[in-house]
């Protein structure tokens, strides 16, 4: 699409910063969807560079509002909408949260979308709604399985998107990313949990269960797979996965780390840590076929060697003491 006025939800977060920074650095002209807050803070947008930040329209609200919603949306030709609640841990105490945001806050934003007559939606789903793999690679036909409150609501919000798309023509696409990791991650996810405790001088590290497999994306190639979803008229309607095509388990990630860190450790496993038992995705591996044939988008770190390469740098930003200050290592929170 040309670049017209991108409107990003979820823009101070790990990966809709990144996002904005690239769309920023591509000529987009980008609004950015910050959650509000008392402090005035942008999230993880405080840390970009001052010239991204001088040319950002900022917007601070939450997309559970429909009226602020709409607002943000004015003005607009596409919404990157990325906004959500997505740790699955809290989604167990607190699922009406997940509910409110992660469903009636897509609606929010695709109703406004139908109304302004925006070009293109691009809705974010997860992995998580696949569940366990019955097949692998997983394709974007795997059934879809809600194991968790969290995935489930992704579910919900992917279904309402799509039937936007069928229902009113809206030109929705959804893009499916598997397990993105890099800089600025929360330390709720695995691989920050594992480089923090590193970094900080742990050499005894706490794991939940260490025998699931995941495929691990760097969030640049994440970034690139949404922009290639953004601009390409063949991804409206479609589900696309945004996958590595490489499986690697959890200890095996924490093992590559520690080899990558200079750093051997020791695992221990923390029961505090660990999902219920029904809920656990034993196993993710993206087909990424469909976005090759789609989009022409491919990872730049695929397989193994990308993997450690994606690693190293993650680490490298981890490592700054200026980083490292903003995580409380080796403290659980869900």
């Amino acid at each position: 699409m040309s670049k017209g006025k991108v409107l990003v939800t979820g823009a101070d977060g790990f990966i809709g910063s990144h996002l904005t920074e690239e769309l920023v650095r591509r000529g987009y002209d980008v609004r950015a969807f910050a959650l509000y807050n008392s402090f005035n803070s942008w999230g993880w947008l405080d840390q970009a560079p001052a010239e991204i930040r001088d040319s950002l329209d900022v917007r601070c609200g939450d997309v559970r509002d429909p009226f602020f919603v709409r607002e943000a949306m004015k003005g607009c030709d596409a919404v990157l909408h990325l906004a959500a609640l997505i740790a699955i841990p809290y989604s167990y105490v607190a699922p009406e949260n997940y509910v409110a945001t992660n469903i009636t806050g897509t609606l929010n934003v695709l109703q406004a979308a139908r109304d302004l007559g925006i070009s293109k939606v691009v809705h974010t789903s997860t992995s998580e709604v696949y569940g366990t793999a019955r097949f692998v690679p997983i394709t974007e036909e795997h059934p879809l399985q809600g194991q968790s409150p969290y995935s489930a609501t992704k579910i919900g919000a992917d279904q309402i998107a799509l039937s936007f798309h069928s229902s009113f023509e809206t030109p929705v696409a959804v893009v499916r990313p598997f397990n993105t990791y890099g800089p600025r991650q929360s330390a709720r996810a695995v691989i920050p949990t594992i480089i923090t405790q590193i970094a900080a001088g742990a050499r005894s590290i706490r794991l939940g269960a260490t025998s699931p497999t995941r495929d691990f994306n760097f969030v640049a190639d994440t970034v690139s797979g949404f922009i290639a979803v953004l601009d390409s008229p063949a991804s409206v309607g479609e589900v696309i996965n945004i996958g590595s095509n490489f499986e690697i388990s959890v200890g095996d990630t924490a093992r590559l780390i520690a080899e990558v860190m200079g750093s051997p450790v020791e695992i221990q496993t923390d029961e505090a840590r660990f999902r219920p038992a029904g809920s656990e995705v034993e196993r993710l591996w993206a087909c990424n076929a469909k976005a090759k044939r789609l989009l022409g988008w491919e990872p730049s770190y695929g397989g193994l060697d990308g993997f450690r390469r994606g690693l190293t740098a993650t680490a490298e930003w981890f490592r700054e003491p200026s980083n490292l200050k903003n995580y409380r290592v080796g403290q659980y929170v869900v």
